[in-house]
């Protein structure tokens, strides 16, 4: 047996804390769950509403869309849309409401270096993320027949998704200071990215300008992507759209793990 005795602020618990980043991630999991009312079925609900208002205005005007009917196209869209909203809200809101109450010290104390911390608020934004477009697929199956394509796509784009909005939500949870604050990246960024990316209407069928811009909103390539695995087709480069994930991901990933190496507005 050894006898070595740990120096103050050497871990304790190998390289990896697993038993830490489990614990954390399943407080995450379980802060969601508790309020699933909120966090789940009014998301689904909103698709419904979504689905029913725009397929009863445009199913006679508009009853397909690139050969596909237009339900089945559009659910895919709004599906995606949930993803990442719900995504972003549960580690955003995480954080700051950690802050605002004052108990941000419980994920702080512990011995988790700041990659764990990343990858366990990361993992409660992802499992949300899925649960609400595991549920809304489910719940819309009855008024738009989505046959599956492609597995692989679906995997793909929803998980990558899910991981660079809740990369986002970290970061925006971090330099929020009030709820005003997280309202505006809401109002401002994530909802107009999401609204303008395609979810109601295909890309084509805009003037070349607004096609060409539509292809600097990542938000563009995480619905195509996810549209593609249920009717096999795709507006844009799949490839770039899988590329573009990994860049996000990375990048966003660094990002969340050096402000919390650093402390940013979470340590007094």
């Amino acid at each position: 047996m050894s006898d070595h005795i740990p120096a103050w602020g050497e871990r304790r618990f190998g390289r990896f804390n697993t038993l830490g980043v489990w614990t954390l991630y399943r407080k995450e999991v379980l802060r969601f769950i508790k309020v699933i009312t909120q966090t789940v079925l009014a998301p689904v609900v909103q698709s419904l509403l979504f689905l029913f208002i725009f397929s009863v205005v445009f199913a006679r005007t508009r009853p397909e869309v690139n050969g596909i009917p237009f339900p089945a196209f559009m659910a895919p869209g709004l599906i995606m849309m949930q993803v990442i909203q719900n995504a972003f809200a549960n580690t955003a809101s995480s954080l700051l409401v950690s802050k605002v109450q004052g108990n941000i010290v419980d994920f702080l104390m512990p011995p988790l270096s700041p990659g764990e911390l990343t990858l366990a608020f990361a993992g409660g934004g992802v499992t949300r993320g899925i649960v609400v477009a595991i549920i809304s697929w489910i719940v819309m199956a009855p008024f738009a027949p989505l046959g599956v394509t492609h597995v692989w796509a679906l995997v793909v784009f929803a998980v990558g998704a899910s991981m660079v909005l809740s990369f986002i939500g970290i970061l925006a949870g971090m330099w929020a200071d009030k709820f005003d604050h997280m309202a505006t990246v809401t109002n401002f960024i994530i909802m107009p990215a999401a609204l303008l990316s395609g979810t109601f209407y295909s890309v084509t069928m805009l003037p070349p300008m607004w096609q060409q811009a539509s292809l600097f909103n990542p938000v563009f390539y995480m619905i195509d992507g996810f549209r593609y695995g249920f009717t096999g087709q795709a507006d844009s480069n799949l490839a770039i759209g899988i590329g573009l994930l990994v860049v996000l991901n990375v990048v966003l990933g660094f990002w969340c793990h050096a402000l919390f190496r650093s402390g940013y507005k979470l340590k007094a």
